[in-house]
């Protein structure tokens, strides 16, 4: 992408490239923390003083028409977060979140994290089979599970475990107390009679298949 010009006194948000808004919209959308100037840089391949002048554009654009969200910049770089007037019905949806029942992929995820903790989001994702981010910041936000540390290795990836309240929730002193896991797996006659019952026979040619 060829960098584009800042903006003169007399430009307008229209003025400038629109892919290169919308790609940092993308990108601080799905960002779990604050994203760096030089990192957007980077990623959509523009000067930082232009990414600069992109964001601060983007966040006056939101402040004008009085959105329920704002672009700011904390923690040396730039994220979404509500604005605070609306704090009260924040909360009253999280409350009231809190109270419904989780679905089924949430508890998955929350026993994958029990039995396995302390685990990485990758991890989780490589058992699970789909991208558990949804689902985490679920559980997050109700409070049973939370982030236990720091993978040693490369990338330092976070790394979850459960919380006091899941163990109050689940009516258990301590992890200690959870049910072996051997209780849930079938015997071996029970897994092989279950791939004889799947299994498809080859057909010789004197009938269906």
């Amino acid at each position: 992408m060829e960098p584009i010009e800042l903006p003169t006194e007399t430009n307008t948000i229209d003025d400038m490239r629109r892919e290169v808004l919308m790609a940092i919209e993308a990108i601080v959308l799905v960002a779990h923390e604050p994203v760096a100037t030089d990192l957007i840089a980077q990623l959509v391949e523009q000067p930082i003083p232009v990414i600069e002048e992109c964001c601060e554009l983007l966040a006056a654009e939101y402040g004008e028409r009085s959105s329920g969200f704002e672009l700011v910049h904390v923690a040396g770089g730039w994220r979404y977060q509500t604005v605070a007037e609306l704090a009260p019905y924040v909360e009253r949806f999280i409350l009231d979140e809190q109270r419904s029942r989780l679905s089924g992929a949430a508890l998955e995820t929350l026993a994958i994290i029990a039995y396995k903790q302390p685990i990485s989001r990758a991890q989780i994702a490589s058992i699970r089979g789909v991208d558990p981010d949804g689902v985490l910041r679920t559980l997050m936000a109700r409070g049973y599970i939370a982030e236990v540390g720091r993978d040693g290795g490369p990338g330092q990836a976070v790394l979850f475990g459960t919380t006091e309240l899941f163990c109050e929730k689940l009516g258990v002193s301590s992890l200690d107390d959870l049910p072996s896991i051997a209780e849930f797996i079938p015997d071996a006659d029970v897994v092989e009679a279950l791939e004889q019952g799947l299994r498809i026979e080859p057909s010789d040619g004197s009938g269906p298949p």
